[in-house]
C-alpha cells in the first residue's frame, strides 16, 4: 500500500512539473513573438540582437540610400502641381509613400549603430533641395541643373523629364541595393535591399511603358 502511495505521489509531482514547464514555455514564446508582425516596420525590423551584427557595407548602404531616397521624394513632390498625366501623379505618390518610411527605418539603424545620419547634425547639406549630388559616387543621382529644369517644367514636358530622370534614379537605387544584398550582414538591411530591387525594378518597367519604351 505504501509503495502504491509513493508511486501516486511521484506521478502527481511529475504531472505538476510538466504543466509548469508548459506554462513557462508559453510565456517565453509570447515574449519572443512580441517583436514580430506585418508591415514595413516588422519586415525590416528595429535594431535588435536577433537581427544580427552589421558591417561597413550596411552602414554605407543606409548612408547612401537616405539622400538617394530624399532626392526621389523631392522629384516626386513636384508631380502634384506639374504633371499632366494622372498615371505619373499616381506613380509619384506611390514613390513618396514607399520611400519616406524607408528613410525613417534606415535613419533609426544608423542612430542605433552610432553612425552619422545624412542630413542631420551638421550634414544637412547632403539633403538640401537643389544640391548637386551627381559627383557623390551614388549611382543615379541627379545634377542640380537637372533638378532645376524639372522644377521649371510642366505638363507633358514635366512628365517626360520626370519619367526619364526617375528611371535613371531607380536604376541607381537597384545597383546600390544589389550591392547590399551581396555584401551586407544586417538581416533587416538586406531584406530592405531586396524589397527595393523588386519594387523599383517593377516601377522602371512601368515608367518605360509610359515613355513608350516598353
Amino acid at each position: 500500500m505504501r509503495n502504491t502511495r509513493t508511486l501516486t505521489h511521484r506521478a502527481a509531482v511529475s504531472a505538476a512539473s510538466a504543466v509548469a514547464a508548459l506554462v513557462l514555455a508559453a510565456c517565453g514564446g509570447g515574449g519572443d513573438s512580441s517583436g514580430s508582425g506585418s508591415g514595413p516596420t516588422a519586415a525590416h525590423g528595429s535594431v535588435s540582437a536577433s537581427a544580427g551584427a552589421h558591417n561597413a557595407q550596411d552602414v554605407s548602404f543606409a548612408q547612401g540610400m537616405i539622400p538617394h531616397h530624399r532626392q526621389a521624394l523631392e522629384m516626386a513632390r513636384l508631380a502634384a502641381g506639374r504633371a499632366s498625366s494622372a498615371r505619373v501623379e499616381d506613380l509619384a505618390a506611390r514613390i513618396e509613400k514607399a520611400q519616406e518610411p524607408e528613410i525613417r527605418t534606415m535613419s533609426g539603424w544608423l542612430t542605433s549603430w552610432g553612425e552619422d545620419v545624412p542630413g542631420s547634425s551638421g550634414s544637412e547639406a547632403e539633403s538640401m533641395p537643389g544640391m548637386d549630388h551627381s559627383g557623390s559616387g551614388m549611382p543615379g543621382m541627379m545634377a542640380a541643373s537637372d533638378m532645376a529644369a524639372l522644377g521649371k517644367a510642366s505638363g507633358k514636358d514635366f512628365d517626360a523629364r520626370f519619367l526619364a530622370m526617375m528611371v535613371d534614379h531607380h536604376k541607381g537605387a537597384v545597383d546600390m541595393a544589389t550591392a547590399e544584398k551581396k555584401k551586407g550582414a544586417y538581416a533587416p538591411a538586406t531584406s530592405l535591399a531586396d524589397d527595393i530591387v523588386a519594387a523599383q525594378t517593377a516601377e522602371i518597367t512601368e515608367m518605360n511603358e509610359l515613355l513608350g519604351n516598353g
